[in-house]
């Protein structure tokens, strides 16, 4: 063990990261998951759609830095169960936008409150003071993590 490379993944922040990612969408996604038979890309995509309505597949991955095979798929499986609409561009077939559909905002609407409220039991403990350095360094931590990737693939 001592000749290899050390990583104590407790203090690595894309392990702890992840893993609170994880924990946190598990928690919310269970409520969801059983109440609409929803998976946690399913309900990404949609609550970037609710959000942001009008984008392409490809703008809704790159918007939630997720897989684009994982978002095609959901966008199938949320195209197939009339949670969303595509609409193509007519100019262009290959080019289409997604929104949510009357019955994806329904779920939309249902999601939104439960995901807050979460968020709010978690957050609840954390001063107002508290909350603002997170997000603020959780902004900083994204604006480095673009540079860093930026040069990483530059070089």
């Amino acid at each position: 063990m001592a000749d290899h490379a050390q990583l104590v993944l407790e203090r690595f922040l894309p392990y702890r990261l992840s893993v609170l990612s994880n924990r946190l969408s598990g928690a919310i996604a269970r409520e969801y998951s059983q109440r609409f038979d929803l998976g946690v890309t399913e309900w990404r995509v949609m609550a970037i759609l609710g959000r942001t309505p009008d984008l392409s597949a490809n703008q809704v991955a790159q918007r939630s830095a997720m897989d684009k095979v994982a978002v095609s798929r959901a966008v199938a499986r949320l195209l197939a169960s009339g949670r969303i609409e595509r609409e193509f561009d007519e100019n262009d077939r290959r080019r289409s936008v997604l929104r949510l559909s009357e019955a994806g905002y329904a779920i939309y609407d249902a999601v939104v409150p439960l995901a807050l409220g979460f968020e709010q039991q978690v957050l609840g403990e954390l001063a107002a003071d508290e909350r603002e350095l997170l997000f603020r360094l959780l902004d900083r931590l994204d604006e480095l993590e673009l540079r860093a990737e930026s040069s990483h693939h530059a070089g």
